[in-house]
């Protein structure tokens, strides 16, 4: 399957209406939803924003930040400064960027999305519960590896909330501890517990080239090692590269997250156990479907606890040729 590569389409330029109440030169309100990267995890995204504008009457759209934080802090000035009516954001570094988040609040209606930043004044937060989706992850590294081993884990950054905790939902899940949200083990160290050994954790900081090489260094450094864990949706293909070109797929067990097309042929194919999923076209969707109705005043759509969960779902073997069935027609690429 070929995912439809939004991320050119989605960096239009915001229109702006000469006069408020609107952005939008249509008269209708405006809303943008924000990534926090470009990568095919947004596409499915932007389908759903795509997708909501015109079921709730509003103008939609998706804006993919190329160059990390400061070109998300821009991109929101600018909505900012186009008036624009309502944002849903997945912010890249949650506490570093209150100030801007804060002020985008006092401006329009603010919610974050997939990564949150609970500590700013966002209205609410759309998205799974990382710690527990870690945890599913965790549970599929013990069904590869039942007899435990050597496993590394492999994710973008860990400044985001939610890369924190998936990243500890995986490991307390992996060792099969206790739920503790709270609890963190530093990358750094090595961690043996219940038959495994956990020899750290690699960042890349969105950079596929940095990822590659994480695994290639440790293919190096541990000859031995039993399973890759690549939390973010670009780990799991880089890994399967890498292993492919040791010779050693089928030999490592890899334990995906998120629904990339090389992932989930791995599994088709048996060269990766499983993976987590989202639901990133409902994240979209939902946020265009909470923001029109936020933008109306019916603030009734805001739970207790301010947070929208979208559940995350494990893809194994079996019900692979479903999910990706699903996925194609929600894409509109089963044609």
């Amino acid at each position: 399957m070929k995912l439809v590569h939004l991320a050119l389409a989605v960096l239009s330029t915001v229109a702006v209406s000469g006069c408020k109440p609107s952005a939008s030169g249509s008269g209708k309100k405006k809303i943008v939803f924000v990534t926090n990267a470009v990568d095919p995890f947004w596409n499915n995204a932007a389908a759903g924003v795509r997708d909501a504008g015109p079921k709730f009457g509003v103008d939609s759209e998706t804006i993919m930040p190329t160059e990390g934080v400061a070109d998300q802090k821009r991109i929101i000035e600018d909505l900012l400064t186009k008036g624009v009516d309502g944002i849903s954001v997945s912010p890249i570094d949650p506490a570093n960027q209150n100030d801007i988040l804060n002020a985008a609040a006092g401006r329009t209606k603010l919610i974050t999305n997939d990564s949150d930043a609970p500590t700013s004044n966002r209205l609410l937060y759309i998205g799974m519960d990382n710690y527990k989706a870690g945890r599913m992850t965790g549970e599929l590294v013990r069904e590869a590896l039942p007899q435990g081993g050597s496993v590394m884990i492999f994710i973008g950054r860990m400044e985001q909330d939610n890369s924190k905790d998936r990243r500890q939902g995986t490991i307390d899940g992996i060792l099969g501890r206790s739920e503790d949200s709270t609890r963190f083990d530093p990358p750094e160290i090595v961690i043996e517990e219940a038959g495994f050994r956990i020899v750290g954790t690699l960042t890349d900081n969105f950079d596929r080239g940095k990822a590659k090489y994480n695994v290639e260094d440790t293919l190096s450094k541990y000859p031995d090692i039993a399973g890759m864990v690549g939390l973010f949706g670009y780990n799991p293909p880089m890994i399967l590269e890498v292993l492919a070109q040791a010779n050693k797929l089928g030999q490592v067990k890899v334990i995906g997250f998120d629904e990339n097309e090389a992932t989930l042929a791995g599994i088709q194919e048996g060269t990766v156990h499983g993976t987590v999923v989202q639901n990133p076209y409902m994240y979209g969707y939902k946020s265009v479907e909470v923001l029109s109705e936020l933008i109306k005043g019916n603030n009734s759509v805001i739970p207790a606890n301010k947070m929208i969960d979208i559940p995350a779902r494990q893809i194994r073997k079996e019900n692979v040729d479903t999910f990706w069935a699903e996925l194609k027609k929600t894409l509109g690429t089963d044609k």
